[in-house]
């Protein structure tokens, strides 16, 4: 079977780049082992989301007498927040199953794929079958996994990672998170709300420890607030089952029992077993495949994109590789620019951040101005009832061009966009400023951070 291009990975990457080149009218096939979706769709961004937002409407229904709502029983059935968000999760498996095959006319094969030689990919499919197939392009879009150190003592039963955590069926009393980066903040933020006790166990003077200082600080405050335990610059030294339970000693000599222990220290490239560098692909030190800035790996014919490449592990970082990727495929040659990559966190409250954070315009010699909004000051924030969190604007101060913004509130995720196409399109704080924002809403609060950073800001 001869094919335009093959794309081995069928995640946000993988799907992205099949249906582009065929819509540029490309023969296509992609090769995806397990769910179509990958992380992103079956065990990451939305079934973590289902579970945030339900998270999130138990907070509304908490909050209710704040609005002269009273609820005066309800109760929590987790087993049917389980069913929910595996009904989204599979919704969106057909819509995409859908798109692929029917819509597009993609070849997609389930099996695992193997680069064999320049040109031909290997593929055993499920049902046990060996077949090859040719293709002029090959892109490489296997995405990552959860990473696991076998001193933490995993066993997928009591101590989990984000992939086993998400099929709980009861909610646990109790729950150590090693990891205070993003995937573990956001599994505190959601169990918390849930009623579970949570302790957050991060190495790191802080959690979130690359986000920008202030919205780090804000979020450990407003976590310790909603009992959440944190505990930051501390190293696990032994982990040992007893029983039902689990039990964590720290560096310090402190004990931590709980019957659930979630793994959140990063995730590992899959790389491994796909033929890459016998096929001549050049890996780097972690693992990752190199590429140049128009996706190409060292073997011209073949691209990579998504977390295999060792950019960005986010989802939208790898459906833009996979437009570059098809482009330069199709000879459209456009080359890949990581400037302005939005980055959100679903917490509660959500955080979101696009640009250069303070320390990284310290670390670079960069000066900056900056400008700061609370959502205390917005009456869109009161009229909901949630104030907590800001905006933080840097600008540089001689061309007054926006250089990063950090959001830490209602609707983080949301309001982050605004400020991507600023630095974006190169505008400035006053040009963000003079543009008329819509009232009462919560993206004035960009506006008025923009104000901020001239000393101008109106409603603060």
């Amino acid at each position: 079977m001869d094919y335009k291009v093959v794309v081995i990975g069928g995640g946000p990457g993988g799907y992205t780049a099949a249906i582009r080149a065929s819509q540029f009218g490309a023969s296509v096939a992609l090769v995806e082992k397990e769910r179509l979706g990958g992380t992103c769709l079956n065990w990451g961004c939305i079934p973590t989301k289902a579970l945030a937002s339900g998270a999130e409407t138990l907070n509304a229904v908490r909050r209710a007498g704040n609005f002269g709502i009273n609820v005066k029983e309800f109760d929590i059935d987790y087993s049917q927040l389980v069913k929910r968000k595996n009904q989204v999760v599979d919704r969106l498996n057909k819509g995409l199953e859908f798109l692929l095959r029917k819509k597009h006319k993609i070849d997609v094969i389930s099996g695992t794929g193997r680069i064999a030689d320049t040109g031909k990919i290997a593929v055993k499919t499920v049902q046990g079958e060996n077949i090859e197939l040719e293709a002029e392009n090959i892109i490489v879009a296997t995405g990552s996994s959860p990473a696991v150190l076998e001193e933490l003592a995993y066993d997928g039963r009591r101590v989990i990672t984000s992939n086993e955590v998400l099929e709980l069926n009861e909610l646990p009393a109790e729950m150590l998170i090693v990891g205070g980066g993003v995937i573990g903040c956001e599994f505190a933020s959601i169990f918390a709300e849930y009623g579970v006790k949570v302790t957050v166990i991060e190495a790191m003077p802080t959690i979130l420890p690359m986000a920008d200082r202030d919205v780090s600080r804000q979020l450990q405050s407003l976590f310790k607030r909603r009992g959440i335990n944190v505990k930051t610059k501390a190293k696990v030294m032994e982990v040992k089952h007893q029983g039902d339970k689990v039990t964590v000693v720290l560096e310090n000599g402190e004990t931590l029992s709980a019957d659930k222990m979630l793994v959140s220290i990063g995730r590992s490239l899959n790389t491994t077993g796909l033929g890459l560098e016998e096929a001549g692909v050049k890996l780097g030190d972690r693992g990752q495949v190199l590429v140049n800035e128009y996706l190409q790996t060292s073997i011209p014919s073949i691209y990579a994109i998504g977390d295999v490449t060792g950019k960005v592990q986010l989802a939208h970082v790898a459906s833009a590789q996979a437009v570059v990727a098809v482009d330069n495929i199709m000879n459209k040659k456009r080359a890949m620019n990581y400037r302005v990559v939005p980055n959100c966190i679903f917490t509660s409250p959500e955080v979101a951040a696009v640009g250069l954070t303070a320390q990284q315009a310290e670390e670079q010699g960069i000066k900056v101005k900056t400008g700061k909004f609370p959502f205390m000051a917005s009456g869109k924030a009161q009229a909901m009832g949630e104030t907590n969190g800001f905006v933080k604007m840097l600008v540089d101060p001689e061309t007054d061009k926006i250089l990063g913004v950090h959001i830490i509130g209602p609707h983080a995720s949301d309001l982050i966009a605004e400020a991507a196409l600023a630095i974006q399109l190169g505008a400035t704080a006053e040009q963000l400023a003079n543009t008329i924002h819509a009232h009462p809403t919560l993206a004035e609060a960009l506006a008025e951070a923009a104000e901020a950073v001239h000393g101008m800001a109106i409603n603060v």
